[in-house]
């Protein structure tokens, strides 16, 4: 059964080109809730537990540097069907196969800077959310 939260983070090219503004009204104009949401930035050891499941993929190192960067924004998004409704707006992981209109479309440069994160499935969003907050946190 479908759950009505899922995480998202922007990510730091989308965080340095000021792009945080636009891509929250995209996701409010969808109709999604903001329940928690933070300006931070991952350590190297946040980046490497947070994406562990890629450790033993050639990408890793690079992706840890890449999130390890900059600031991010992390968030915590409320809607019916929030997990798949989500995936259906950012788009395709490779902006360049991201439909018209999709957040990745609009914002991501290229499949490694990408703009933003989406939890693939309602297990995960549980996860990745309380990585990032506490319930104390989120409203």
């Amino acid at each position: 059964m479908a759950t009505n939260r899922t995480f998202t983070m922007l990510k730091p090219d989308a965080v340095e080109k000021g792009h945080i503004g636009a891509i929250l009204e995209k996701i409010s104009a969808s109709g999604f809730r903001i329940v928690a949401m933070k300006l931070t930035r991952m350590t190297k050891a946040d980046a490497q537990t947070f994406y562990g499941i890629h450790k033993e993929r050639p990408f890793f190192g690079e992706l840890v540097e890449y999130m390890t960067r900059g600031p991010i924004v992390a968030a915590i998004l409320e809607k019916d069907n929030a997990v798949e409704d989500f995936r259906t707006l950012i788009g395709a992981t490779n902006p360049a196969d991201a439909a018209e209109g999709t957040i990745r479309k609009m914002f991501a440069a290229s499949l490694g800077e990408n703009a933003v994160h989406g939890s693939d499935s309602d297990e995960n969003a549980a996860i990745e959310g309380a990585f990032h907050f506490s319930g104390r946190e989120m409203f």
